[in-house]
């Protein structure tokens, strides 16, 4: 067997900040003090290099020196108390209009995954099978500031599921109408979104459009263009969220988790 050192690419104050919420957890838990089979950093490292590398949890397990039961375990546990740390959409709009924001971004993403064999008790589909991407996995809505970087994340929701259905059902489209309204902070999305309603603001539909209507989703286009390059940050940064190999209602929890991590790493201005 051989052994080498490797390096992650991960910013080690990102690695403190999630040992401490680990050591606040075993604590809030009452686990006592050399009762785990490792340390809360020993345990960051492991859920970081699931995210990052989308490293397999046999061969975490091994390089731990657990059981990949226990490994497990504690993915779970690290994924858990970062999703917690994920902001609210509210206070994340509200924030963003004290900030000066003219606009926020949002878009839907397909987050892909291998166990998903469900059927749709109404269709009797492929509950978790999208035919737009015609892969399994779950839809996850994000905002992101003008910036493009990511601010909130949705719950996840079936991936056979339209964005439109999904933002309703998640609840984001409600927070987005109450921001138009009483914040003056207008959403732009793209034309799975017409009819979402007033304050969220799509492309129009159609040919041979008006100088005006062309004018206006050229507008749009390029607006909104900047901001969608927050879910690329999310999914080039973190790697794990190529392809999740976990239960897929867990994929809300992991991609609100990456959204913390990403923010953690996003510099001071």
């Amino acid at each position: 067997m051989i052994t080498y050192s490797a390096t992650l690419d991960v910013p080690a104050d990102t690695t403190t900040l999630l040992t401490d919420l680990l050591i606040a957890e075993r604590r809030r838990r009452g686990t006592g003090i050399g009762a785990r089979a490792t340390t809360a950093r020993t345990q960051a490292i492991l859920v970081l290099r699931w995210f990052r590398e989308d490293t397999g949890m046999p061969t975490l397990a091994r390089d731990t020196g657990i059981s990949p039961a226990t490994g497990y375990r504690y993915l779970h546990e690290g994924i858990d108390v970062l999703a917690d740390r994920a902001p609210d959409l509210h206070s994340a709009l509200e924030q963003g209009k004290a900030a000066g924001w003219s606009h926020v971004v949002l878009d839907g993403t397909l987050i892909r995954t291998d166990r998903c064999r469900v059927n749709n008790p109404e269709s009797g589909h492929d509950l978790w099978y999208s035919g737009k991407h015609r892969a399994h996995g779950g839809i996850v809505q994000v905002i992101c500031d003008p910036d493009g970087f990511p601010v909130a994340v949705s719950d996840v929701q079936p991936g056979s599921m339209h964005d439109l259905a999904a933002a309703r059902a998640t609840g984001f489209l409600g927070a987005l109408h109450a921001a138009a309204a009483l914040l003056g902070l207008p959403a732009l999305a793209d034309k799975g979104y017409d009819g979402a309603g007033i304050g969220v603001h799509t492309p129009a539909k159609g040919a041979h459009l008006a100088p005006s209507t062309a004018c206006r989703n050229r507008l749009l286009t390029r607006l909104r263009a900047e901001g969608e390059r927050g879910i690329a940050l999310l999914k080039t940064r973190w790697r794990a969220l190529h392809r999740i190999r976990l239960c897929p209602q867990r994929i809300g929890a992991i991609v609100a988790a990456a959204l913390v991590l990403t923010s953690a790493e996003r510099p001071i201005r």
